[in-house]
């Protein structure tokens, strides 16, 4: 049985989290445009749309997610730093903040493989990949994809029980004055980049499916919006 404290402070994760993504999900998402520009200018890729990645080498898109990553990580940190100060009472607005950085990384890394957001459809799969990283499964709800507004805040609620209950220990530290502010940049890098790597993963996998589709020869008959109709 969680203990009361425990308990108190897992609700706080939970509602903080939710927050977090409901917000990123509805006003801080990555602009394709703007990040497509980024690949081209920061990252030197040679591409003029995001269909423009199947012609690379993967490792290239590898070595650039780990970019992505790492920027993620750093961001976290630094601001898990800055909030770490107030101890358990910033747990709210920190875990808020972490939420919307670790999603755009989730989104950043779904643009480089390939994988746009422009309809309901690939955003359902974009939370899908957010629920992987969190360790959840959200196969049953497949079947109600179309209904982008029930689905999504469904898995938002999921993502945050999951990661709550995996919250609560580590961030007991944060009751600690002194060492909280270290404690959160820490938790706060390590938690951007475990769900980073696996949203990678899921992401990598897809790419790499679709890209043996095309090396097979069953050329698709459209590539529009990141959806392919063969």
């Amino acid at each position: 049985m969680a203990k009361p404290a425990h308990s108190w402070v897992r609700r706080r994760v939970e509602t903080a989290l939710v927050h977090g993504m409901s917000r990123a999900y509805q006003t801080v998402k990555v602009d394709p445009g703007h990040f497509l520009l980024q690949l081209r200018t920061a990252y030197d890729l040679p591409i003029n749309s995001f269909q423009g990645v199947y012609s690379l080498n993967v490792n290239v898109l590898d070595d650039v997610a780990e970019r992505v990553i790492r920027g993620g990580m750093r961001a976290a940190a630094i601001e898990g730093a800055g909030l770490g100060f107030g101890g358990i009472l910033t747990v709210v607005p920190d875990l808020s903040i972490l939420a919307s950085i670790t999603l755009r990384t989730v989104q950043k890394l779904s643009l480089l493989y390939g994988f746009e957001y422009n309809t309901d459809e690939e955003t359902t799969e974009l939370w899908i990949a957010a629920a992987s990283a969190a360790g959840v499964d959200v196969s049953r709800e497949l079947l109600e994809k179309e209904v982008i507004t029930r689905f999504v805040p469904r898995v938002i609620r999921r993502i945050a029980v999951q990661a709550s209950g995996e919250f609560v220990e580590k961030w007991s530290g944060r009751l600690i004055p002194l060492a909280s502010s270290a404690i959160g940049a820490g938790l706060n890098y390590f938690f951007v980049r475990a769900w980073g790597a696996r949203a990678r993963s899921h992401f990598r996998q897809k790419h790499v499916e679709r890209r043996q589709k095309f090396l097979a020869g069953r050329e698709p008959k459209t590539i529009e919006a990141g959806i392919v109709t063969y």
